[in-house]
């Protein structure tokens, strides 16, 4: 894929991303659904696309397909056995299924894998070697894993799954049982790990792409999830653990990337 095509495409899916989740407030019943899935979708597209502009066209297939593929396979063994997340159904509300699973749930997996992943190599890029992809890994599980802590009470709210035993939970956040989070972290450690180990940006071709896909899409989503919880949908526990949560990674990488601070990969 050409670079001005790619960058175009991923400028283009970030902006349909973001305006398809600041709709979500404002709709109800089938066009919630609808947008719910689509904006899945078209964030998958900006970092699949932003993935083609950096590593090529391998780089984009081989981010669809290790994160994707490890959160399906997470999510399949989930559904059947209860591990690692609990015991838990999709009640067929999100599309099509494979291994009885929404295909939209692996592309949720992959829409913020590739930015977390970019986050985490931002933020250990002046580590020493021995230690920074033990520090890119760690800190993109953890971003990804945080955004659980939205997505969730989000979902289960909706009717989109529910979980047999829900109980331990976070206090002020009943539906969701602390192995959830947990399951969570684990699955992103490996998928984040293995996309890590997986794609690189392709060596000799110019100028490294900005930051600016990456922190949209993660500003974004910590942002305008904190706020849509703590405003429109009434959960400000929710808010707190994650924004607080989401923003001890997300927040540090968009002040380094802002202009000024220096955009090194």
């Amino acid at each position: 894929m050409p670079t001005s095509w790619s960058r175009t495409l991923s400028g283009a899916f970030t902006a349909g991303a973001v305006l398809s989740q600041v709709a979500h407030p404002l709709l109800r019943g089938e066009s919630l659904r609808r947008t719910t899935i689509g904006s899945v979708v078209t964030f998958a597209a900006a970092s699949v696309t932003d993935a083609a502009r950096r590593g090529g066209p391998r780089a984009a297939a081989t981010t669809l397909a290790v994160a994707g593929g490890l959160g399906l396979l997470a999510e399949a063994v989930g559904t059947r056995t209860g591990r690692p997340f609990g015991r838990y159904r999709y009640a067929g509300t999100l599309g099509p299924q494979v291994l009885d699973v929404p295909v939209v749930v692996p592309l949720a997996w992959t829409m913020l894998a590739h930015p977390a992943v970019r986050l985490g190599r931002h933020l250990a890029r002046d580590l020493p070697a021995g230690t920074r992809d033990v520090a890119t890994v760690a800190t993109a599980a953890w971003t990804l894993a945080s955004w659980d802590l939205f997505l969730d009470p989000q979902m289960t709210a909706a009717g989109h799954w529910a979980f047999q035993t829900p109980r331990p939970h976070l206090p002020g956040v009943p539906g969701i049982p602390l192995s959830n989070y947990a399951g969570w972290l684990l699955t992103a450690a490996a998928i984040c790990g293995a996309v890590h180990a997986t794609t690189r940006d392709t060596p000799g071709t110019g100028e490294v792409p900005p930051q600016t896909v990456p922190a949209v899409l993660l500003g974004w989503t910590w942002l305008g999830s904190t706020l849509g919880n703590a405003v429109f949908f009434r959960r400000p526990v929710v808010a707190a653990y994650g924004g607080v949560a989401m923003g001890l990674t997300v927040l540090p990488y968009l002040r380094s990337v802002l202009p000024g601070r220096g955009t090194r990969p």
